[in-house]
């Protein structure tokens, strides 16, 4: 899996963070995500991929 995330188009919701803390965060001075882990283990995919569906403004990008 490869986690990307456009700080251009992110909003700051934070939909990301409360779903995959361990590899999505929020800059603390713009409140844009930020990727902590672009290749997270097996057993945080299923939160990755959620908070990509969660996202409203489509920042988060997965591949498998």
């Amino acid at each position: 899996m490869k986690v990307t995330a456009d700080r251009e188009v992110c909003i700051g919701a934070g939909m990301c963070v409360l779903t995959a803390p361990a590899v999505l965060d929020q800059d603390e001075d713009d409140g844009r995500v930020r990727v902590l882990d672009a290749d997270p283990p097996a057993e945080a995919h299923p939160a990755v991929r959620e908070a990509e569906r969660l996202c409203p403004s489509r920042a988060i990008s997965v591949e498998s």
